[in-house]
């Protein structure tokens, strides 16, 4: 009997994160050329694509709590994206603002992973 290898999904948060960004510059080219939808572009622009670059900053942080700080900031960032996509799909700004339900999930997925990692940095550092 042959064996069969087991398939593993390796976990990539970088990676994660990316994707995450694009998909938000992907929604914000869809916002509407008005008032209203300059001003929530502008902002989820800034706010979605924050956590890549600043997850990035955390891997080179220079202390224990140069990293806490550095995930905090992307975990205040991706809150503010979901504030944005919420209000987005509510107006809504987009035709089918059914199709942010799924960055919406990865934003809450997103969301919890940075809040367990800061948990996990905080008591690392009281060791």
């Amino acid at each position: 009997m042959k064996r069969q290898k087991m398939k593993t999904q390796t976990y990539d948060l970088e990676e994660r994160l990316l994707e995450y960004s694009v998909r938000i510059i992907k929604i914000v080219e869809q916002l509407p050329n008005s008032r209203t939808g300059n001003h929530v572009a502008g902002q989820l622009l800034r706010s979605g694509t924050s956590p890549y670059p600043n997850h990035g900053e955390a891997q080179a942080a220079e202390s224990p709590n140069d990293f806490i700080h550095k995930l905090r900031i992307s975990l205040k960032e991706l809150r503010e994206s979901q504030r944005w996509l919420k209000l987005s799909q509510r107006i809504p700004l987009i035709t089918k603002p059914e199709l942010l339900d799924n960055i919406l999930l990865e934003t809450e997925e997103l969301i919890k992973i940075f809040v367990t990692s800061i948990k996990t940095a905080e008591k690392n550092k009281r060791r």
